[in-house]
């Protein structure tokens, strides 16, 4: 008797961001909170913006739309963060709304497509791979990806608002 091999199956919280929705590994996922004052830093990417105050713990936000070059979005009352920790780091990202926690098997995996284009959208370079789920897809999305690139300055904006907070304690 042929013993049945069980595919190893990955919960994703899913949210929408323009028309498309995508999906992040729910190891990397803290908490989902809805949307509150953002303190901007100046000088800075138009995408990160800025910082929160989550129960005494500053966090940087960047809004996921703005990075994938999309149409900005007048924030609501759907509006999340999606607080995330990459690396040691956490970052809040600002979605749209919430779609659902999903789980998708390895067979439902694709390789993202690989586009013979040079000039490749930004989105492309952070998904892993494409989720199928029913009828529809999912775009993986790879959290130290997507945050590779501002690393620095995120942990940079974090720094410097401790050491404000510090010296206003002073």
């Amino acid at each position: 008797m042929e013993e049945k091999k069980e595919k190893k199956k990955q919960k994703y919280v899913t949210f929408m961001s323009g028309k498309e929705y995508f999906g992040l590994k729910i190891e990397y996922v803290n908490e989902i909170i809805v949307a509150q004052d953002i303190t901007s830093i100046p000088e800075t990417e138009d995408y990160i913006k800025g910082l929160i105050n989550l129960r005494g713990k500053i966090i940087p936000v960047i809004d996921v739309r703005i990075r994938f070059k999309q149409e900005p979005f007048e924030y609501d009352d759907r509006t999340c963060i999606i607080v995330i920790n990459v690396q040691g780091t956490e970052v809040g990202l600002i979605v749209e709304k919430i779609a659902e926690v999903v789980e998708i098997s390895e067979d439902n995996l694709l390789p993202s497509p690989t586009l013979g284009r040079n000039d490749k959208q930004t989105q492309d370079r952070y998904v892993y791979a494409i989720g199928k789920v029913g009828n529809s897809v999912k775009l993986l999305l790879d959290p130290e990806k997507l945050l590779r690139d501002d690393m620095k300055t995120l942990e940079q904006a974090y720094d410097d608002s401790k050491a404000e907070d510090k010296e206003e304690e002073d």
